[in-house]
């Protein structure tokens, strides 16, 4: 996970907004973090390109735009206290469970509801409700905005000739409107070339600096073409 500092009180900007900084330390796990040179910077302008890439396809999006290097300008929106996971390949837990090879594409997108940061943190939509973390017509918008999203990236992965296979997404509200606030971090956004490449960086191994940072190059380049 990619350190981040939340500045939610800006001079002279009011009370509306806050502003995100990416730093360039990533946590591998509880023990262990990497210092990789401008991650903060690379990850700050793949969440900018793609931010800007949804609100042409009407997505509402909680970010206004990129303030500095490191950090990017949003709404100062009420956090929902899950994410959602969208599979359109078959992740460990998933091939396990259901007898198939991992990576294997599905039908159909599954979607999976975690409750904040813990490892295991899988729940279910009667969880979302029964403890009022979103209502009923909240979590009917996100799964909405969240098909959207998937369709819009999927397309725009394939075009380039690369497969999707997760992304997780957050959202948060502001003004009784829900806006979608993230993750295009590398260990959120997981994609594959459609030709198997033996340089690629996998996304599910991101447990060295060298690895974090050329999974990070790779998705740079991939908004670069």
């Amino acid at each position: 996970m990619i350190e981040t500092n939340l500045k939610k009180d800006i001079p002279f900007d009011g009370a509306n907004y806050q502003i995100l900084e990416f730093s360039d330390i990533f946590q591998i796990n509880k023990q262990k973090k990497a210092k990789v040179k401008d991650l903060g910077q690379k990850v700050a302008s793949i969440y900018t390109y793609f931010f800007d890439y949804l609100k042409e396809y009407h997505i509402p999006v909680a970010f206004i735009k990129r303030e500095e290097k490191h950090s990017l300008k949003f709404v100062k929106y009420e956090k929902f206290s899950f994410s959602v996971k969208i599979l359109n390949s078959a992740d460990k837990r998933t091939a396990k469970i259901f007898s198939l090879k991992e990576g294997n594409p599905l039908e159909l997108p599954v979607f999976e509801f975690h409750y904040g940061e813990l490892k295991e943190s899988l729940i279910s939509e009667s969880h979302l409700i029964t403890f009022n973390l979103c209502s009923m017509e909240d979590l009917k918008m996100i799964n909405r905005i969240c098909s959207k999203i998937n369709a819009v990236l999927k397309s725009f992965f394939e075009r380039r000739n690369y497969v999707l296979a997760e992304l997780s997404c957050t959202f948060g509200k502001f003004e009784g409107k829900i806006y979608m606030t993230g993750n295009f971090s590398p260990e959120s956004l997981k994609a594959f070339p459609v030709e198997i490449n033996s340089k690629w960086k996998d996304p599910y191994n991101l447990t060295t600096a060298a690895n974090i940072k050329g999974y990070t190059d790779q998705l740079i380049k991939i908004i670069s073409v």
